[in-house]
């Protein structure tokens, strides 16, 4: 029934944010969009879409997501744009075992966006 994620949608308070987050996926980590309208847009990720509605009403809702994550071929290259554009790196580059079964071996890396979402950059070994 379910074949993947399709999206994720972020929701800025104003016209400043939405120009900031624009910047930010599009200039800083150089994805494209792929479809706009007058509320927003749609970013292609190559596995998916982050669409970000510009009409947020001055507030910043609080949700239960913990972060997404990006497959990246190198998260210290992600990480690097990241704060060369001026944006937290909070979590550095390193090498994680998750414990699962079979383990998985990957590079990840941290950050937050223009909206203080949580942003991963993962690389699996």
């Amino acid at each position: 029934m379910i074949s993947g994620i399709h999206h994720v949608s972020l929701r800025c308070a104003d016209d400043d944010a939405y120009a900031r987050v624009r910047e930010f996926y599009c200039g800083v980590l150089g994805l494209r969009v792929r479809r706009e309208w007058e509320a927003g847009i749609m970013i292609e990720t190559g596995a998916g879409y982050v669409e970000i509605f510009r009409s947020g009403g001055g507030e910043r809702g609080v949700g239960s997501v913990r972060h997404f994550a990006f497959a990246c071929d190198d998260p210290d290259a992600a990480a690097a744009e990241v704060r060369a554009a001026g944006y937290e790196v909070f979590v550095e580059p390193k090498d994680v075992v998750l414990p699962s079964e079979p383990p998985i071996r990957a590079r990840v890396a941290f950050c937050r966006g223009p909206l203080g979402e949580e942003i991963e950059f993962f690389h699996e070994k």
